[in-house]
């Protein structure tokens, strides 16, 4: 079955940066668009960023570009986000996503089909 496995998340302060991975299995994970999403404490869950299958088409929502990139690693079915230039309204509950279709870039949370447990960013002064 799929899983998703996230880590990398932890406290920081304002400024600093942030590596979360994602381990996934069960699927032919160089063949799908991944995603992040996050949830911020007590809002809905947001669509962060995508990439396609091939590593080489990336989106970002208009809130992290510029801080966040996204990358994979096909050979490792690892989905990695790199943050950085961290603020306090990046903290939320970061979540790895796998694409339901497997072609284009997930554009919107609900494109994506499973979700991992999810690793918690917290920056705070």
């Amino acid at each position: 079955q799929v899983q998703l496995v996230e880590s990398g998340g932890g406290s920081v302060q304002p400024g600093e940066s942030l590596r979360l991975s994602c381990a996934a299995s069960g699927f032919t994970f160089s063949g799908y668009s991944m995603g992040w999403v996050r949830q911020p404490p007590g809002k809905g869950v947001e669509w962060v960023s995508a990439i396609d299958s091939g590593g080489r088409s990336t989106k970002y929502a208009d809130s992290v570009k510029g801080r966040v990139t996204i990358s994979r690693d096909n050979a490792r079915s690892t989905l990695y986000l790199q943050m950085s230039s961290l603020k306090s309204e990046d903290t939320a509950v970061y979540f790895c996503a796998k694409a339901r279709r497997p072609y284009g870039l997930a554009g919107a949370t609900d494109e994506f089909d499973y979700r991992g447990k999810g690793t918690q960013v917290t920056v705070s002064s």
